[in-house]
């Protein structure tokens, strides 16, 4: 009878549960080996270069910072930012579709699904292996909110992927100075878990609790064949993301020479201007490492170097209109204010501490 009670006791795994094990496999499997080939091995090589030549290559902006805006300078950026991330992007969007079908919703809603710090917190730190740019983190952050995760803690993944990036530190270690390195690393810490978390607070109850059950017509969907999931999870996304991607960076691009007004060198109001700017201006990850090198070789002051060093890279105006339909808008006007307000503080910071 014992040993009867013990078999009974031991809850076989169910052909479903077994399918569950092998899809988050699946998913760990993929986004290694995607994040080894489009991340790590590049930036484990990258920084050894920045380390020996105190440089990880020329701005992506280039030095004319007068030139009027013109459809050849949006081709020009256009053309050297995608060439610079499409790998990213496409990785991006793999990711995005696959965590809204090998990822179970009952684990997502517990682990991610509440509006309070822990969940933001978990979001945050899952961001650190990603190193993606805002653009290239927005969809999956939009899989993770389409899977009822929590605002704050899918904010606290796209924030985080670009802002508190290991291999980006790194290189501005080597690069700008350790200086640079702990002002990004501070204020980079209040970006993504601080504005994350109180960004719940501009969601509707129902988005921001936690959901012990998954609705029923995902239960259902579920039921569907993966294949048919995932090639509609993934023409969404491309629908959602895409157009409104390019066109907001060919419009960046046309606007590119102009947006940076390095002429105003330092002061509380070039800290403001660079500040909205560098919320704006859509960047490839870690280029703001080369263009505040170049910006501040041609006069701008600490200041406003400190203010882009935190808002280049955080949000951009493509990366917040690809995540547009996934957030509430109120919570995504709150992300942008505090960008733009955390960058002018950490910019009047930096004028006395760079």
């Amino acid at each position: 009878m014992a040993t009867s009670t013990k078999t009974h006791s031991l809850h076989p795994r169910t052909p479903r549960t077994l399918k569950t094990i092998f899809f988050v496999v699946l998913f760990v499997i993929i986004a290694i080996a995607g994040l080894s080939y489009v991340k790590w091995w590049p930036y484990y090589e990258k920084a050894f270069k920045a380390a020996a030549n105190h440089s990880i290559g020329s701005s992506i902006l280039g030095s004319d910072v007068s030139t009027a805006p013109s459809w050849s300078s949006a081709i020009e950026y256009a053309a050297a930012y995608f060439k610079s991330v499409w790998k990213a992007a496409v990785l991006g969007i793999l990711l995005g579709s696959l965590v809204q079908v090998l990822l179970p919703s009952k684990w997502l809603y517990k682990v991610l699904g509440k509006a309070n710090f822990k969940s933001t917190l978990l979001g945050g730190v899952a961001s650190l292996p990603g190193m993606m740019c805002s653009c290239c983190a927005a969809p999956v952050a939009c899989g993770l909110r389409r899977k009822n995760v929590s605002v704050g803690a899918s904010l606290a993944f796209w924030i985080g992927n670009p802002v508190l990036n290991p291999a980006t530190l790194i290189f501005m270690a080597f690069v700008l100075s350790w200086k640079f390195t702990l002002l990004r690393l501070a204020f980079g810490l209040i970006l993504t878990f601080g504005v994350s978390y109180f960004a719940n607070r501009f969601a509707n109850t129902k988005e921001t609790a936690a959901i012990p059950e998954p609705p029923v017509q995902e239960m259902e969907e579920e039921q569907r064949s993966f294949w048919v999931r995932w090639l509609k999870s993934l023409g969404l996304m491309i629908l959602n993301v895409v157009p409104a991607y390019a066109i907001s960076v060919l419009l960046l691009g046309a606007f590119q020479h102009t947006m940076f007004p390095v002429a105003l060198g330092t002061g509380i109001a070039a800290i403001i201007v660079f500040a909205i700017v560098g919320t704006l201006f859509v960047i490839p990850t870690a280029a703001e490492i080369p263009i505040i090198q170049s910006f501040v070789a041609l006069g701008l002051g600490t200041g406003p170097a400190a203010a882009l060093l935190l808002t280049l890279p955080t949000v951009s105006l493509p990366s917040m209109l690809m995540v547009a339909r996934s957030f509430p808008r109120k919570a995504l006007m709150f992300v942008f204010v505090s960008v733009v307000a955390i960058g002018i503080v950490g910019g009047i910071a930096g004028s006395f501490f760079l």
